[in-house]
């Protein structure tokens, strides 16, 4: 088994789905997949889905790329790359069923705000690449991002707020454990794409 990090003949067109995982199958994006924990325990749990972890730092996707490596995962890739661009411009149109984003860097400062991955731009970039009905998932210990986060969703006339997705407990981040166990709260929500209301216009 090759090494699951991918390197993209192009960082302008998107990305051939098909063409990386040999098959077709409902896509789970990890954001900011850092360790592995997460992304790892939810590929062996679904073997019959696609994952992608994106991460920018290529210390982290190689720790992950050993893990998957040792436990033969050809259901997951890895792309190192800011997962703002990543979702913007190389995921396919109504390509995915869930992105999972926890714990992103909430950018405390107000005059850093505008790092923050979650913009007023991210909701559309996110409606283009979730399939009808597909989910977004969002868990952070951050509470002012995550209101902020979850009004600028709820917002959006394009999503629904449905029950928060949650993982089991081989599957939570190594920052989730972490908070756990300092009894610090967790904040969850998800939305989903409405999949009678806005027609995808970029597919046939």
């Amino acid at each position: 088994m090759d090494s699951a990090i991918l390197a993209p003949d192009s960082y302008t067109r998107t990305l051939d789905l098909l063409g990386l995982f040999h098959r077709s199958a409902p896509l789970e994006v990890d954001v900011g997949c850092g360790k592995g924990r997460f992304l790892s325990a939810r590929a062996k749990r679904f073997p019959d889905r696609n994952f992608l972890g994106i991460d920018r730092l290529l210390s982290r996707l190689r720790r992950v790329d050993r893990k998957i490596l040792r436990d033969t995962l050809l259901n997951v890739k890895l792309l190192r790359l800011e997962a703002a661009y990543a979702i913007a411009y190389l995921l396919p149109a109504a390509s995915v069923s869930m992105i999972h984003v926890f714990f992103p860097d909430p950018w405390p400062k107000r005059r850093h705000h505008r790092r923050r991955l979650f913009t007023e731009d991210f909701p559309s970039d996110l409606h283009r690449v979730l399939r009808p009905g597909g989910q977004i998932n969002v868990a952070t210990d951050h509470a002012e991002y995550f209101a902020h986060i979850q009004s600028l969703l709820a917002s959006d006339a394009r999503y629904r707020e449905i029950e928060p997705f949650a993982p089991c407990p081989e599957e939570r981040t190594d920052f989730e454990t972490l908070f756990l166990n300092k009894g610090d709260p967790v904040s969850r929500c998800s939305f989903e794409k409405r999949p009678e209301a806005f027609p995808e216009e970029d597919t046939p």
